[in-house]
């Protein structure tokens, strides 16, 4: 779609959003995109690769730059997500740090404030799940707590889930834009291929449906996605590999008679057809690479370089 807008008075603004794990980042770009284009789960470590999300208003456009949850890494993958992280405050206009009502402020909060103070980059805190939050009279001592440790260009409590405060906080970003043309088109909502998106969906069935040693191991290739006509419309025949990181898990991700590979790829045709708006026929394989996680030429061919 060509930008009809004068360039003149055209606006872009960067926001890196950052935060530790399993605070809400991945469901806060959603909301202010408002649509999906990044998974969501309630496990830490969800969003592994860095992804831009667009919201265009207008003249104004935001590319928010999604980032995994800050941590200590252990693994070879965790050392590539920190570095994404590392990469996304150096190239953007301003941060949201994302954190939950808590008094406490963690190590690795500090820490991500600091890479952005020698950055100099602007930063927004965003007190996210204040739904979730009993007595509201305590939000006051928390943001106290905050603006105690760090000189934030603005305080907005949000919630990412429900969308309270949401348009606050975009009215705080605006402050950040420059003068520039859009650096994608006004109907883009993410840089995401369809092949990523697709791989993405089916981890995130693999994370919701299974316990907790095995969806971190877990990482998805999308082989193929071919288009054939039948009697019935247009279908997507698509093919997917399911790595995990040994061959126990194997026998764990396919299930008894396989109801359990059958469960989660159900629930990613679901979701794949009515983000494509196509009837879509999806065939999920799984193998075993082991500990890929530490083994660089497995990063690299699962995408994370």
């Amino acid at each position: 779609m060509t930008n009809n807008l004068n360039k003149n008075h055209t606006k872009t603004a960067f926001i890196a959003v950052i935060g530790l794990p399993n605070v809400g980042k991945s469901t806060l770009i959603n909301t202010l995109v408002g649509k999906k284009v990044t998974i969501v789960s309630d496990k830490p470590q969800t969003t592994r690769n860095r992804i831009m999300a667009v919201l265009t208003q207008g003249e104004m456009q935001f590319v928010f730059v999604d980032t995994p949850g800050s941590h200590r890494p252990r693994t070879r993958l965790g050392q590539f997500m920190i570095k994404s992280i590392s990469e996304a405050v150096s190239g953007v206009d301003a941060a949201v740090l994302v954190t939950e009502p808590n008094i406490s402020i963690r190590q690795e909060e500090l820490n991500l404030l600091n890479q952005c103070k020698r950055k100099k980059l602007p930063v927004v805190l965003a007190v996210n799940k204040t739904d979730k939050l009993p007595d509201k009279t305590k939000l006051l001592k928390i943001i106290d707590a905050w603006q105690s440790k760090y000189d934030f260009a603005a305080v907005v409590p949000i919630s990412a889930l429900n969308g309270d405060g949401v348009s606050s906080l975009i009215f705080e970003l605006d402050a950040f834009a420059i003068a520039s043309p859009h650096f994608f088109p006004d109907d883009m909502s993410s840089d995401m291929t369809e092949n990523m998106i697709t791989a993405e969906l089916i981890r995130e069935k693999v994370l919701q449906f299974l316990r907790e040693e095995v969806p971190h191991g877990v990482a998805v290739v999308v082989e193929s996605i071919n288009e054939r006509n039948s009697r019935h419309g247009l279908i997507l025949d698509i093919e997917a590999t399911i790595f995990c990181e040994r061959e126990n898990h194997k026998g764990i991700i396919i299930g008894t008679r396989g109801q359990m590979l059958s469960q989660i790829g159900k629930a990613a045709r679901e979701e794949i057809e009515q983000m494509f708006d196509t009837k879509v026929n999806l065939q999920c394989r799984v193998k075993a690479r082991e500990d890929w996680r530490n083994r660089q030429h497995y990063l690299k061919g699962f995408g994370y370089k």
